[in-house]
């Protein structure tokens, strides 16, 4: 296995260039494990910790550019108002070591069911900023996952960014585990509500062969609350209502039996979240519209 160590972002996309199967390690969380188990061994590794604006965010008035190597650490510290449901996922993620190293990039580069950033990208709406010497592109979140552990890249691309909106309104996330730390997700669930849009968008992890969204039960539960009117008069959404949503999250999920969980258990606990965290950011939205009406 041959090293490659780049200086900068214009020689990491050269590199990768000359060997499309260079396989990019920064935070090394996923990569190492892979090769120390001897499920991967890539002719080429490529180091990218020398390239610093991987490890920069910009927050602009509408959206947030995300270094493809931020860690989830500096998440949870300096960007929890803009992204709050990627901020609670990244608090999910294994210890406070991998927390300091690994990033968002990693897992959309890992592209695995379980990761623990893809339902709160989903649910937020991300873009992921790719590039290569040929040209950048950006690939909505909802295109990027091809299959089990396969992504939209082309072999001479690099992910250099996700973009993220500000969250204009609540957003929450769940994840079950055998243990509280240290563990890959048995499920996940991510939601996020956009009042500006009066839309409703979901992410579910490790149900499915890839990251997916509920988009049956997000129709349902926009047009429910549109017809009832609840962004204007702010009501508690009836129990009829989340449990549908609930049982429709259930039924978007296509998960398998293994040594972390049966299938039937996964798609009742998607269920259990769903409801949860719909009933959360509804109760979160219901204070911020009193506190304006209140103003008013």
């Amino acid at each position: 296995m041959d090293f490659l160590r780049p200086a900068s972002w214009e020689e990491a996309l050269a590199a990768k260039a000359e060997h499309p199967t260079a396989v990019p390690i920064a935070g090394g969380t996923d990569v190492m494990v892979e090769i120390n188990f001897d499920h991967r061994r890539p002719e080429y590794l490529m180091d990218l910790t020398r390239i610093g604006d991987l490890y920069e965010w910009e927050v602009g008035d509408d959206t947030v550019r995300l270094g493809a190597s931020v860690p989830y650490a500096k998440i949870m510290e300096h960007l929890r108002p803009e992204l709050p449901g990627l901020a609670l996922a990244s608090h999910t993620v294994a210890s406070p070591q991998i927390r300091n190293r690994g990033g968002v990039g990693g897992n959309l580069g890992t592209a695995s069911p379980a990761g623990d950033a893809h339902p709160a990208l989903l649910a937020a709406g991300a873009e992921v900023e790719v590039e290569s010497v040929r040209g950048s592109r950006r690939i909505p979140v909802d295109d990027f996952y091809t299959g089990v552990k396969r992504n939209a890249l082309a072999p001479d691309e690099l992910i250099r960014a996700v973009h993220i909106d500000k969250a204009d309104g609540p957003q929450q996330y769940s994840k079950v585990g055998t243990r509280n730390a240290m563990v890959i997700a048995v499920c996940a669930f991510g939601l996020a509500l956009h009042p500006e849009t009066r839309t409703v968008r979901t992410g579910i992890g490790s149900a499915a062969p890839t990251p997916i969204r509920a988009t049956a039960a997000e129709d349902f539960l926009n047009a429910a609350l549109e017809e009832g009117g609840f962004w204007d008069n702010g009501k508690i959404i009836t129990p009829s209502v989340a449990k549908q949503f609930a049982d429709l999250c259930a039924a978007a999920c296509n998960p398998i039996d293994d040594v972390r969980g049966t299938a039937s258990y996964r798609r009742h606990a998607v269920g259990v979240m769903a409801r949860r965290t719909l009933t959360w950011t509804w109760e979160s939205y219901r204070g911020a519209h009193r506190t304006t009406e209140g103003a008013a």
